[in-house]
């Protein structure tokens, strides 16, 4: 697909999106299907993806996985694909996906969306916005149209066509279309993320990890939205892995940071947005419905702009984040400091909400109560930011080893407040 801007002709079609690059690809279901079809049948060349920081796409390791050592799970991930191709055999779908690789420039010129310093978040005068914990359910069925976190692999897809059976892994097996991006999307850098908007769920699915399990048909009823694409939005960025204390230098969080809010913010608004001085933001909170439609000479950005209808969809005043314990778990990060980190980019993306789900994690028990604690304090981005990196030197330095909560709000959790 070729859509002409003004002036400039900006491809669509399918093809390396690599990194440092930014751009976006649509492609129909239908040729999805068909590109998925080529990956079962382990038909895509293998030679020099390593070396192109792409992953293998074939579905040999997948098929091989079931016979070298044996694990249902392994099997039921093989059965979301059967089921995929049984419906889609049955009922070709019509719409379309699209992949998109965000980049923050790491030198400010002026045009792109540079990454943020340290100074840029510590004096910061945004609010923070609206935060809500789900203490149960799971984030693909949020009810609210919202961006949906995936928690990456550096490498799209991490061990979905291997033996990974976690977030994001079980979320490519529900939603096949999302494993096409790992044909042509090379691993992210410290300042990319990767949306993906429109894929079609097929699955329904209950356990988690071994215990993962297909449990039926899905039948996804969300709306299209203009260009055809399922309104189904799903951002991809990768936290450090194993990253021990180092995840409590300025260094660290400042990467983790920026990962997300390269994530949460929608590019178009961002090139506005970014030449706005911070203390003029109560002025430029009452031009937030005409930011995504600014004009700017990049010619990958015309084509944002130029689709009012796509702007329409995604205006920053209706769609939120929905996000759990990124990088936790396997990758071993803080969640506290976690949490934190996506709040503080959420709000300065300005989102309207961010809805949290914590999966019962014993260190959140008490996340609600803490966050109505921070949001009566009427804080900003800064004043939070600020807090987060204090505590992380006192971390460091081995003068506290309490969790960023409970260092926050001591007063509150010896008083039993903060219990249940």
């Amino acid at each position: 697909m070729v859509i002409d801007g003004e002036g400039a002709t900006i491809r669509t079609g399918l093809r390396m999106l690599d990194s440092q690059e930014p751009g976006i690809v649509f492609l129909t279901q239908e040729l999805i299907a068909a590109l998925l079809v080529c990956s079962f049948l382990c038909l895509f060349p293998v030679h020099d993806r390593y070396e192109k920081q792409l992953q293998p796409v074939n579905f040999d390791e997948l098929f091989a996985s079931v016979y070298d050592d044996y694990s249902q799970k392994q099997e039921n991930k093989i059965w979301c694909i059967i089921h995929y191709f049984q419906r889609i055999a049955s009922d070709m779908p019509k719409g379309v996906v699209s992949f998109e690789r965000k980049v923050l420039a790491w030198e400010d010129d002026s045009v792109h969306v540079s990454y943020p310093d340290t100074n840029f978040w510590s004096t910061s005068v945004i609010p923070l916005c609206r935060f809500e914990v789900q203490s149960s359910g799971l984030i693909e069925d949020h009810s609210s149209e919202a961006v949906e976190v995936d928690f990456a692999n550096e490498y799209l897809g991490g061990g979905a066509l291997r033996r990974g059976c976690v977030q994001e892994e079980i979320r490519f097996m529900i939603s096949p279309e999302l494993i096409v991006g790992m044909l042509f999307l090379p691993s992210m850098a410290d300042n990319e993320a990767i949306d993906i908007v429109g894929v079609e769920r097929f699955s329904s699915y209950k356990g988690y990890a071994s215990s993962f399990r297909f449990s039926g048909d899905y039948v996804d009823e969300k709306a299209l939205d203009a260009l055809g694409r399922r309104k189904t939005r799903i951002v991809a960025i990768d936290a450090l892995c194993g990253p021990g204390m180092r995840q409590y230098r300025e260094k660290y969080l400042l990467r983790e940071i920026n990962k997300a809010f390269c994530g949460f913010l929608q590019q178009s608004t961002c090139q506005q947005y970014q030449k706005i001085p911070h203390e003029n933001f109560d002025a430029a909170r009452a031009t937030s419905t005409s930011m995504e439609t600014s004009e700017v000479p990049n010619s990958y950005e015309e084509i944002r702009n130029s689709q009012n209808d796509y702007d329409m969809m995604e205006k920053n005043n209706d769609i939120g984040v929905v996000t759990g314990n990124w990088g936790c778990g396997a990758f071993g990060g803080d969640p506290e400091v976690k949490t934190i980190i996506q709040w503080l980019a959420a709000s300065q993306a300005q989102r309207p909400f961010i809805a949290y789900y914590t999966f019962g994690l014993d260190a959140l028990h008490n996340l609600d109560k803490a966050v109505c604690w921070i949001l009566s304090q009427i804080w900003t981005v800064g004043d939070l930011w600020s807090m987060l990196v204090e505590y992380s030197k006192n971390r460091s330095k081995g003068e506290t080893n309490v969790g960023f909560l409970q260092w926050l709000l001591p007063s509150i959790y010896d008083h039993g407040y903060m219990m249940e």
